[in-house]
């Protein structure tokens, strides 16, 4: 199950999940007891039966669905997008009841850092000292409250009546909590907690729009202190991104398959449509390899560096850093129409074999194997690619709305260790690209470190000579606010994308 992908309104039913009644997945209550299944405490049947039966959860599926995802990315550091679709299918629920369950699993990893600034004063308490299970709980609870149309006494009654599964003997504190949380709005309890736009303008947009105050200062930092489009792009990183999909060039016509689809063409890259909405593993498109899931920003730079002005021989691509396959994947079917060769490096194995399955029947040579080993690994010879592709591992600050719980686990710590692998997989690939030579370097992270220093740090170390081309040409002509070049960067309020860095070089 996908995230919901229409702005601005709810799921249709979310003002009717607190009625009195039990949706229909709530019904099964002789179900056997299974991992992620009903509940996280078992014993004699409450309703009379036999003694060591399971105790189904005395909330709605779709709650506790939701309750399950939440708890596994705070409990496991599980990613939402892979363990919410699992939870789903476990539990038996499709259509309005997973959407439902969605919508409470993004919204209150979007909105976490809000919800426990709230949290924290109404239960005159630090969040960090609630027993864990009933702090996830109140959380959804808190998101119900503030920001759907679920009425407030069915999400406190809801909420407790989950705490009472997951967390036993704190009901009373949970129902305490949630009613004052439901004697104000989000804007006045953010109005009365966060600071004030002229005391103290990151720790006031921090706490108003959910995110940490270091990442809304890398933003303000890379948007040159314009704090009115930092709030616009705070504002889109908390709305329910649109499923992008990418017709490989070669195997799909964009517009039959938005047509199949009943979606829109992109308004960028000549290969994307935006899915209205669905699973998009059901379609067909998918499964046999015409089509894949990629964000618009992702596909813009991939085909940039693809149809670039080249001299000379254009036939040995590479892709240094593969994994999990979406880029290598449009590059390959690219190649495919110009009589090229991909060749896709992927450090670790699990991904390595993802971009095997990603890029299958396509003429793509998958590679286990370190990127930084240019020179030094007979397949990676110095000077012999014709263009090279580096995505480099980063923060992913650029992708916060379709992984909201990264921004809560990234910390500025992780910043050297990332850059020092930037630099010396551009000075790899540098070294990998011929004379002539292009070379894109890309990041889904607009934090400057990880960008503009990164960049000019690799050029100037790389020990060969090379040139900045200008990334601009070489987009869609039309597109805004694409800045003074040579790079680019892409924004989410600004193009719709994920906030993809590219810069271009040309090794001379």
């Amino acid at each position: 199950m996908t995230e919901p992908t229409a702005r601005g309104d709810r799921p249709a039913d979310t003002d009717r999940r607190g009625d009195d009644r039990r949706p229909s997945g709530g019904t099964r209550g002789d179900r056997p007891a299974r991992a992620g299944g009903w509940g996280d405490r078992a014993g004699s049947d409450r309703r009379g039966g036999r003694p060591g039966r399971p105790v189904r959860p005395a909330v709605d599926l779709p709650r506790y669905a939701a309750y399950q995802a939440v708890a596994a990315v705070h409990r496991d550091d599980a990613y939402a997008n892979l363990v919410l679709p699992a939870i789903l299918r476990e539990q038996g629920l499709a259509g309005r009841d997973a959407a439902f369950a969605t919508e409470l699993t993004y919204g209150t990893l979007r909105q976490l850092g809000t919800l426990d600034t709230i949290l924290t004063a109404a239960a005159g308490r630090d969040v960090a000292r609630i027993d864990p299970p009933v702090r996830d709980a109140l959380r959804l609870g808190a998101y119900q409250l503030l920001h759907t149309r679920v009425p407030a006494h069915a999400a406190v009654s809801s909420t407790v009546d989950l705490v009472r599964t997951v967390g036993e003997g704190a009901t009373g504190f949970a129902n305490a909590v949630l009613r004052e949380v439901a004697g104000q709005d989000v804007d006045a309890w953010t109005a009365k907690l966060a600071p004030t736009m002229a005391a103290d303008p990151i720790g006031h947009l921090a706490v108003t729009y959910s995110h940490p105050q270091w990442i809304v200062r890398a933003f303000a930092d890379a948007l040159g202190g314009d704090l009115g489009e930092v709030t616009r792009l705070l504002i889109e990183d908390n709305e329910r991104p649109p499923v992008h999909l990418c017709a490989r060039p070669g195997l799909l016509d964009p517009a039959e398959l938005a047509d199949a689809v009943g979606g829109a063409p992109g308004a960028f890259s000549p290969y994307a449509v935006y899915l209205p909405g669905g699973a998009p593993g059901d379609l067909p498109a998918l499964a046999d390899g015409r089509a894949h899931v990629q964000d618009e920003g992702s596909q813009l730079v991939a085909n940039a560096l693809a149809t670039a002005p080249l001299d000379g021989h254009d036939g040995r691509w590479l892709d240094l850093c593969a994994g999990p396959g979406g880029k290598a994947g449009l590059l390959g079917a690219l190649a495919a129409q110009r009589g090229a060769r991909l060749t896709a490096v992927e450090v670790s194995e699990h991904r390595a074999r993802l971009v095997e399955q990603a890029t299958r029947g396509l003429p793509v040579s998958v590679l286990h194997t370190d990127g930084r080993t240019v020179g030094a690994d007979p397949k990676l010879p110095e000077g012999h690619f014709d263009r090279v592709l580096v995505d480099a591992p980063c923060t992913g600050l650029g992708s916060l709305r379709r992984r909201p719980e990264s921004r809560w686990r990234r910390q500025p710590s992780d910043l050297p260790p990332l850059t020092r692998l930037q630099r010396e997989l551009l000075s790899a690939a540098l070294r990998a690209a011929r004379p002539g030579g292009l070379v894109a370097y890309v990041t889904c992270s607009p934090h400057t470190v990880e960008t503009h220093v990164t960049v000019t740090e690799a050029a100037r170390r790389a020990g060969v000579p090379a040139d900045f081309v200008d990334a601009r040409t070489v987009l869609p002509s039309g597109m805004p606010g694409l800045g003074d070049g040579p790079t680019v960067q892409l924004w989410p309020h600004r193009h719709g994308t994920d906030a993809m860095f590219l810069a271009l070089l040309r090794r001379t």
